[in-house]
């Protein structure tokens, strides 16, 4: 497993970075184990989580995957770049969620204590809160980095416009800069392409993207028809990702690239983490299991590296294509 520089830091992350906000829920903490082992055994040492994981339980299983992982880690925490967020509804009263300066630092020590550990490696806003002044997120980040409770922040689910101001905001201020940011990006989903992942590349910002198998869409296993169960029908996490993927269309150009991944010889599946390592503005792609068996293909994408030139023009083109008929719709 190659490392590879954390945007304008000088830390290194694994090539891949294991998601786990099903552990807990959708994988009991055996199987959760059983996938921690797997990816560490692969090399996979950058691990993401937030403090209201596993998704879909809501506030009755909220922090049981930082549980999890702060068990699991025991000795082998200095081995791990520890990645959490905040910013999700955490309890029943109205501050128990959000950007202001009582629950970011509230969130922190309750990470770090579910956690097992005196900090975290990067600690991420999971969303973008309206209703908190922005200044005032940051610098409640900044007191999280000087306390020694994070090495580094950054953001998750933002737009490119919120990123700049946040960067901004930080530079003019002299506090603890954004470092990285988690946008939704796959073969199904190239938005952020447009402005995110340009001012990242410039400005030198990790960038970590989720999804990049659009939640298990895109290893072709599914079938059109009411989802199984699992992830796709996990409580209100189960219908975000319905209203993503679950669409004839997607269901269409999944089986086109079921082709495309054939003839190059490849599994879909590493076909589109390669896709996406591809793209010299991303750092670590984000990804998700809910059997350890299903690593094997992500891990073969980071050991191959980006796709040659002449297969991912030809991926870029179908789903540009996509993009412009949908848009037509």
């Amino acid at each position: 497993m190659r490392h590879v520089k954390f945007g304008r830091t000088g830390l290194r992350v694994s090539q891949l970075c294991l998601g786990t906000m099903t552990f807990g829920l959708q994988c009991d903490e055996a199987q959760s184990v059983r996938i921690l082992d797997a990816a560490f055994d692969g090399g996979v040492d950058f691990l993401d989580a937030a403090d209201v994981y596993p998704l879909g339980g809501g506030l009755d299983t909220a922090g049981r995957t930082e549980e999890i992982l702060g068990r699991w880690m025991g000795q082998k925490r200095h081995e791990i770049i520890l990645a959490t967020k905040c910013v999700g509804q955490m309890g029943p009263k109205p501050w128990n969620q959000g950007m202001s300066r009582k629950h970011i630092l509230a969130a922190i020590d309750a990470s770090l204590t579910r956690l097992k550990t005196d900090h975290v490696d990067l600690y991420q806003l999971h969303g973008f809160d309206p209703s908190t002044p922005i200044d005032e997120a940051l610098e409640a980040l900044d007191a999280v980095v000087r306390s020694g409770k994070a090495r580094y922040v950054g953001v998750s689910n933002w737009m490119a416009h919120r990123l700049a101001r946040a960067v901004g905001r930080t530079e003019l201020k002299g506090l603890a800069p954004i470092v990285s940011v988690q946008p939704r990006y796959n073969l199904l989903f190239r938005t952020f392409e447009r402005d995110l992942l340009p001012f990242c590349e410039e400005e030198g910002i990790a960038v970590i993207p989720y999804n990049p198998l659009a939640g298990g869409f895109l290893t072709g296993k599914h079938a059109a028809g009411p989802p199984p169960e699992g992830r796709f029908t996990l409580g209100r996490a189960g219908a975000l990702y319905q209203a993503r993927y679950w669409h004839d269309r997607q269901f269409e150009a999944v089986e086109t690239l079921r082709e495309v991944a054939r003839e190059a010889g490849m599994s879909l599946a590493t076909l589109a983490v390669r896709w996406v390592l591809s793209n010299p503005a991303i750092t670590a792609p984000i990804i998700g299991a809910s059997r350890p068996e299903q690593l094997g293909d992500s891990l073969a994408a980071a050991e191959a590296g980006p796709l040659p030139a002449d297969l991912k023009e030809k991926l870029d083109d179908l789903t540009l294509a996509w993009r412009a008929v949908d848009a037509d719709r």
